[in-house]
């Protein structure tokens, strides 16, 4: 049973019947400009879980930071039961340097749990883990592909987590699958601390993309709606009854080194054998195909026109169970 409870980030308390914006001091630029991490609290008079929804843990993913701006605009996290902490930009560093790390060249989500007095992106991990996840019930961390690779709106779970299964399946992305733990992520801190945390994928870097991002807040607004922290809206972003769940996953990579044309859209349903595009040489002299290897859908194509071999094309997966959303 959840309670009501008083949100304190960076010294600074919200008490239930508050919102706040609070900052968590980070570090400084060159020019000893302070960067800190802003994070929007919503605290309801009424008891409910503490939902944590943060975006831009790769500086580069903007999908996510739109998501979580566009829902501070629409005023969609002014609930009535329980708490949400929403960071809209979690890596500034990596964002205004529109790169996935941080300047140093290290990766704030293979950084965590951090340390104080460590390198920028350990630093980063630490005052975020420290400030914010021992407070919150649950998580969605909000993220799209990287380097020109398009991923098809999906929610990818902890491996053998009922919570964090449950949440995806209330998220009601169009996809959903297990994934396993990566060490100095995110979402394995939140697993060891038993926070359920799941992780939306959609488009791809640098690129916003308008139907990944109604994905996105309808997703989130499942959630909300399930824990009875605000009513559902009408008429919905996307609607759907169900979600394809995939277990059998397969990256297609490049045959040969060329030109990369796609003959598919993202998302498409496939049959074993179908044709799903080529590689080519420039002078049309060696062209090679790229075929299913098994019915099932495309999740993910990469956009990178010119591709060596080896290099991942498509992400295709193995539809073996729908679930139908509670």
């Amino acid at each position: 049973m959840h309670k009501n409870k008083t949100i304190t980030i960076g010294g600074e308390s919200v008490k239930p019947g508050e919102n706040k914006l609070l900052k968590i001091p980070i570090d400084r630029l060159p020019t000893g400009t302070l960067i800190d991490i802003p994070a929007y609290v919503f605290n309801a008079k009424k008891p409910g879980p503490t939902l944590l929804v943060q975006a831009g843990l790769h500086g580069d993913e903007i999908n996510g930071i739109e998501i979580v701006r566009r829902m501070l605009a629409e005023k969609l996290f002014h609930i009535s039961a329980g708490a949400i902490i929403a960071v809209p930009v979690l890596n500034i560093f990596g964002f205004i340097h529109f790169s996935r790390d941080v300047p140093d060249g290290k990766d704030v989500n293979r950084s965590f749990p951090g340390t104080k007095s460590g390198s920028m992106a350990g630093r980063i991990a630490y005052h975020y883990m420290t400030s914010i996840l021992n407070q919150i019930d649950y998580g969605i961390d909000l993220h799209t592909g990287g380097s020109q690779r398009h991923n098809f709106p999906q929610v990818r779970y902890t491996e053998k987590d009922e919570e964090s299964a449950k949440l995806a399946e209330i998220f009601n992305a169009p996809i959903s699958f297990p994934s396993k733990l990566i060490k100095g992520s995110f979402r394995n801190a939140a697993f060891l601390m038993k926070k359920p945390t799941i992780v939306y994928e959609a488009g791809e870097s640098m690129r916003l993309d308008d139907y990944s991002i109604l994905e996105g807040m309808q997703g989130i607004l499942n959630i909300m709606s399930h824990f009875g922290m605000a009513q559902p809206i009408a008429p919905p972003y996307v609607q759907r009854s169900k979600t394809a769940h995939i277990d059998i996953r397969k990256w297609l990579r490049a045959p040969t080194a060329g030109m990369f044309i796609p003959k598919i859209s993202n998302g498409s349903e496939v049959h074993k054998g179908q044709i799903l595009g080529i590689v080519s040489d420039t002078y049309a002299k060696h062209t090679k195909t790229i075929k299913a290897p098994f019915d099932g859908l495309i999740f993910c194509i990469n956009h990178q026109a010119v591709v060596n071999q080896g290099e991942a094309l498509f992400h295709v997966g193995k539809k073996t169970v729908e679930l139908k959303r509670r």
